[in-house]
């Protein structure tokens, strides 16, 4: 998942203080599995800040899971209890929450839906000590010990979705934008390579402060001075509303495609429909997904919370999958040895909302959905089947 942009000596930095409170401390208070008699779950979501927005459906979606798997039998035998932490500030922050969870909670797991900087940060932290199970959209290449990734990674969203634009929308030239941070700088070197594979070319790339002021007029300036065929936007949250509000106010919206490689139903709500003509995106769910698996999902989902429910989206969904993913993992391994784990997660299987999902490499290869917004709907105009994460991790 996208993630605010960090120096890499601060964020060594702050793992390290993290990674040292927990080293110096006591061998009793280091984290033991099966200490008590639930399975206890510290589970990272944005509870503040820019991503807040998709914290009432990740919390909906995550009960939702844990529900069902306490009523088959819970976790290796134990109920699952979710211990629900803010992941929307620093994360320095949220590094020394997961020493709390991992010394005073003593959680049997960690699973996380936010953003790559936090990522990193409880990574270095934890250090394999506790599995980690990382839910959202990313760039890829995760592949540090007992860490589990399942959300798309750029050959599953940009490499189809550019030859789309290349050939059904006949487009050569293409306008980069992003958040000033990794994913967006990472996912966008992968993304000048499929344009050139495709025949394409780049003709701008530039990157604005996450989070800032700003209502994007110089930047859709320049793009309305350059007229390239299509824009592929890294941009998160407000400023992916804010971007395509201006870009349709300028009237490029008719005549330039777009492409946002994190777009769902809660941001678009925002653009709005009067500005999302020519928009698109490509994710592994969407709410209106034609699978059988997703309209399921989707019924179980309106009963469990009624007509008042957290509109269903990817950043949310993927709490549900990552939830059955710990089950399947666990009780296949029989075991929360790390080395255990990690080869018992080569070719598991579990459910995601869009159906069932198998993982190899410590990456999931998975059904791919390229829809065209109309209005504040997404409609999937192409279904890819199996595609590869382009990552494999060793167990």
């Amino acid at each position: 998942m996208s993630h605010r942009f960090i120096p890499a000596r601060r964020r060594v930095l702050t793992a390290a203080a993290g990674s040292a409170v927990l080293g110096s401390a006591p061998a009793f208070l280091r984290p033991a599995f099966a200490q008590g008699k639930d399975f206890k779950i510290g589970f990272f979501i944005a509870l503040s800040g820019p991503a807040a927005l998709f914290g009432p459906t990740q919390r909906a979606c995550a009960d939702l899971a844990a529900e069902k798997i306490n009523k088959a039998g819970g976790i290796m035998g134990r109920p699952v209890k979710l211990l629900f932490t803010d992941a929307g500030g620093p994360p320095a922050e949220t590094a020394k929450s997961a020493v709390r969870l991992m010394l005073e909670d003593k959680v049997d797991l960690f699973i996380g839906s936010h953003d790559s900087a936090t990522r990193e940060a409880n990574i270095a932290t934890i250090k394999a000590k506790v599995p980690y199970i990382y839910s959202p959209v990313y760039e890829g290449g995760e592949c540090s010990p007992n860490v589990y990734c399942l959300g798309e990674t750029p050959p599953q969203q940009a490499q189809p979705s550019i030859e789309f634009l290349s050939k059904e929308k006949k487009a050569k030239t293409f306008h980069l934008i992003g958040d000033d941070y990794v994913w967006p700088r990472k996912v966008n070197e992968q993304v000048k390579k499929f344009v050139a594979q495709a025949g394409g070319k780049v003709v701008g790339e530039e990157y604005v402060p996450f989070g800032a002021p700003n209502k994007f007029e110089e930047a859709v300036t320049r793009i309305k001075a350059g007229n390239p065929d299509a824009v592929v936007q890294t941009l998160v949250g407000a400023d992916n509303v804010n971007f395509n509000r201006t870009f349709a106010g300028f009237g490029l919206d008719k005549s330039i495609a777009r492409l946002s490689l994190l777009l769902e139903e809660n941001t678009l709500m925002g653009i709005g429909a009067e500005n999302s003509a020519n928009l698109h995106s490509c994710m592994g769910y969407f709410a209106n997904n034609p699978s059988e698996a997703a309209k399921q999902f989707k019924a179980e989902y309106t009963a469990r919370y009624g007509d008042k429910a957290p509109q269903l989206a990817t950043i949310g969904v993927d709490c549900y999958a990552a939830l059955n993913f710990a089950k399947a993992l666990f009780d296949k391994a029989k075991s929360a040895d790390s080395k255990k784990l990690m080869a018992a997660s080569e070719g598991v299987a579990f459910e995601g909302p869009s159906g069932r999902l198998v993982m190899h490499g410590r990456q999931v290869d998975k059904d791919m959905y390229l829809a065209e917004c109309k209005g504040t709907d997404f409609h999937v105009i192409k279904t890819i089947k199996d595609v590869k994460s382009g990552t494999a991790c060793k167990a």
